[in-house]
């Protein structure tokens, strides 16, 4: 699966190279970091000079974009060093283990895509198929991001772990189909831009391109989708290990629900309620958490504290203020103070 070589070598290493030997020969990648990937998980980055770069802001970029979707929820996508950066979430078959899954390949896909178009990967530049006239006012033109090898690398790179090919494992096909999932709401927010030509700026002809959108647009996404995940069982014989002759098959928990889009969230398991600190989880609870006491919502302190109250305390907080722009070109600001009221959950 992809979280797989998600690990603290990738993430918080900030020497990780994938540039060409002074011969120009074979790609240079540290040690360490080839060591968090399988065999031919590193075979795979050889053959692609400069995708080391773009794993690492992948992984980056889907950090980023997690704790900004769930920052007011009780799980708050904590990540930290070691094996997997998303902790031991992604051991459960729940909605944020999908979530994770999804948001991870939805970022590989985003970020080898773009990289591809500026030039930074050797065996890829932009996608050039469309070409020619493409409406009675425009043509295909410019430089189009990458998406076609951008998601084959990233099914590449998930199909050469091991245990991706199990399709007798629920849990694996969970897996695939949340981070298949990922790659088609990519797939689905491409979107076309112009640039006019003509005299005096008349837009007597456009040429047009396809660009993806900002990774916030994905993230929004499949956090729709996390809200309305599926919950899924086995449609086969087994439960969540089906028998040699028989395949596992991703099914509504609800016979009276309909099956999964290719976009939808799946899941196995319930979430915890994630109120209490889980050693298995290692998640810590949400004790100290702040919150919102006159909000009714996810972040506000009833639903965060799970109930069990709050205190609340004045905090000293510093700020820039005043600032004034100084031709040319500085701006300088004052230093102003005040008085915040924090809650705290008990």
């Amino acid at each position: 699966m992809l979280h797989a070589w998600v690990t603290a070598e990738i993430v918080h290493s900030g020497s990780v190279s994938n540039r060409l030997s002074p011969r120009g020969s074979e790609p240079f990648v540290p040690d360490a970091t080839l060591a968090a990937m399988t065999r031919r998980q590193r075979r795979l980055v050889r053959r692609n000079p400069g995708v080391l770069h773009g794993l690492l802001s992948a992984v980056r970029g889907a950090v980023r974009e997690c704790r900004w979707q769930f920052r007011h929820r009780r799980w708050d996508c904590p990540s930290g060093p070691g094996p997997a950066i998303f902790g031991k979430i992604l051991q459960r078959g729940c909605r944020e283990a999908a979530f994770v899954h999804a948001l991870t390949s939805a970022a590989v896909v985003h970020s080898v895509a773009r990289a591809c178009s500026d030039g930074t990967i050797a065996s890829c530049t932009c996608d050039y198929r469309r070409r020619g006239r493409g409406g009675p006012d425009w043509e295909w033109g410019g430089c189009s991001d990458n998406l076609p090898f951008g998601t084959r690398f990233s099914r590449e790179l998930s199909a050469v772990s091991g245990s991706a090919r199990n399709t007798r494992d629920l849990r694996v096909l969970m897996d695939q189909h949340n981070e298949d999932a990922g790659r088609k709401t990519v797939e689905a927010e491409m979107r076309q831009e112009c640039k006019c030509h003509g005299m005096s700026g008349s837009c007597a002809l456009k040429t047009c391109w396809l660009r993806l959108p900002h990774f916030r647009t994905l993230g929004d996404r499949l956090k729709e989708r996390f809200d309305g995940a599926t919950h899924v069982s086995n449609g086969g014989k087994g439960g969540n290990r089906a028998s040699r002759s028989d395949r596992a098959s991703l099914q509504p928990a609800d016979p009276s629900h309909k099956p999964p889009a290719q976009r939808d969230l799946v899941y196995l398991v319930e979430s915890p309620e994630f109120c209490e600190a889980e050693s298995r989880l290692g998640w810590p609870g949400t004790r100290g958490r702040r919150c919102n006491s006159s909000s009714p919502g996810l972040d506000g302190c009833e639903l965060l504290c799970c109930g069990r109250g709050w205190n609340s305390y004045r905090e000293r907080v510093s700020e820039r203020c005043l600032c004034t722009f100084h031709w040319c070109c500085t701006v300088t600001c004052q230093n102003c103070t005040r008085l915040e009221t924090v809650h705290e959950c008990l």
